[in-house]
């Protein structure tokens, strides 16, 4: 969401906390001699997720280190970016695949209510409590049974910086919100740059700022209230949140090309903008911004450089977004795939490809290929039981994940007049009230 295949002795103490019954198995006798008989062998799997180009060459390594464990032939199918456009129809056909990955941990719910997925197996719940905070387990949870494990993560606490900009201006990366405001963006505005490209035509990227605010100003367990709207938009701790939010949209020179320039500018122009263009200084937004750099000649860890999400409040917040793998075909191999992706050993595999963080606890940072991946996954084993969830991903997809409607829409009208926070607040409560009542 990192490391070398499991030692013998690891293996041996894995399979006695799952009590001796892990469909995978050891991959060697505990004697250290020949490869014991592949548990899965002759057994026939179909997994199913987004991943096109590298991401499912990545991924293919990982079910290869899995067939070559057990046995089974694990065959891939894309869904494209539409996972339920994908996966609805063979649903309804009796014709699922045996292991799903979902986008969205809000699918769970919705494939749960539809009894459409399997509750995982005894031995992928024990893989689910050694290696991952019980808060990963209720986000893969539905009725009080657990579908799914989340399998790999983004790290969506950045804010990505121009090093270049920052030298000339003098600016220095924040550690708390009022240093970013006060500081380090009036420092780069007073230098003639614009301090923030912010990518606001992509509803989703508002999103993502507000939760990292909200987090960090409200604290972990408010922010679990708002994602089920347990309170609502409407309560004071929404309006902290837009009110600090409005210290960047309110200032026209603090973003490039004002509000209406971003407004128009969408993911990832914005990184063009701020890399290639050298017109702006920092772009707010996620691990993934590396995969935009491209042809712009920046560098990461040279001119593309990352601060952690300042503090805007009493958290230091870490907000991730990712898949969750889970079982629609009540098999053995299906169980058994899911327990090895659950797994420390499927998440070293995994961990040395590039554009991978696990939010496995026991993935040790030391397996990613480079030094901000480690860093990334550093920050992410240290926030421990304060790590949250895309918040939009976890709403109803009509409010939380729709261009043009929802939260996304009502952002962005916030960012057209943040003055208007109590406004700005009745028209979220309105949308999530409509979403989370159908």
């Amino acid at each position: 969401m990192r490391k070398l295949p499991l030692t013998v002795a690891v293996l041996a103490l894995a399979t006695a906390a799952c009590g001796g019954n892990s469909a995978i198995g050891p991959t060697q006798s505990s004697s250290g001699g020949a490869a014991a008989a592949k548990p899965l062998s002759g057994v026939k799997i179909e997994v199913a997720a987004k991943w096109t180009g590298d991401e499912q060459g990545n991924f293919e390594k990982v079910l290869k280190a899995f067939q070559d464990k057990t046995g089974a032939t694990v065959t891939y199918a894309s869904t494209g970016e539409d996972t339920g456009a994908y996966l609805g129809p063979r649903i309804q056909g009796g014709n699922p695949p045996d292991v799903a990955i979902l986008p969205q941990p809000g699918l769970v719910q919705q494939y749960a209510d539809q009894n459409a997925l399997k509750p995982l197996a005894p031995e992928v719940q024990a893989q689910i409590d050694q290696n991952y905070t019980p808060y990963w387990k209720e986000l893969g949870s539905a009725g009080g049974q657990v579908y799914g494990v989340l399998v790999k993560a983004a790290h969506k606490s950045l804010i990505w910086y121009r090093q270049t900009a920052f030298a000339d201006a003098g600016a220095q990366p924040a550690e708390t919100w009022d240093d970013l405001i006060g500081k380090t963006a009036q420092t780069l505005s007073d230098s003639g740059t614009a301090p923030f490209a912010l990518c606001a035509a992509s509803g989703w990227t508002l999103t993502d700022l507000f939760e990292n605010v909200y987090l960090s100003s409200a604290g972990p367990e408010n922010y679990d209230k708002l994602a089920k709207h347990e309170i609502p938009w409407t309560d004071p701790s929404v309006a902290t949140a837009l009110q600090k939010m409005g210290q960047i949209f309110g200032k026209q020179e603090f973003m490039l090309g004002g509000s209406s320039g971003a407004l128009q500018t969408d993911f990832p122009t914005c990184v063009t903008q701020a890399y290639a263009q050298k017109k702006a200084a920092m772009v707010i937004e996620a691990d993934f911004v590396a995969a935009s750099l491209g042809q712009t000649g920046a560098q990461v860890g040279q001119e593309a450089k990352i601060m952690p999400f300042p503090k805007a409040g009493d958290t230091a917040p870490v907000v991730l977004g990712g898949d969750v793998a889970v079982v629609m075909k009540d098999s053995k191999g299906a169980q058994a795939l899911v327990e090895y992706l659950a797994s420390k050993e499927g998440g070293e595999v995994w961990a040395k490809q590039p554009g991978y963080l696990s939010p496995n606890r026991n993935v040790s940072p030391d397996n990613y290929p480079d030094d901000l991946t480690k860093q990334l996954a550093q920050t992410i084993i240290s926030a421990g039981e304060s790590v949250r969830y895309d918040m939009s991903d976890l709403a109803p997809s009509a409010f939380g994940g729709t261009d043009g409607k929802g939260e996304w829409k009502d952002l962005q009208d916030f960012l057209r007049n943040p003055s208007d926070v109590k406004g700005a607040q009745e028209k979220l409560e309105a949308d999530a009230a409509k979403a989370f009542t159908k």
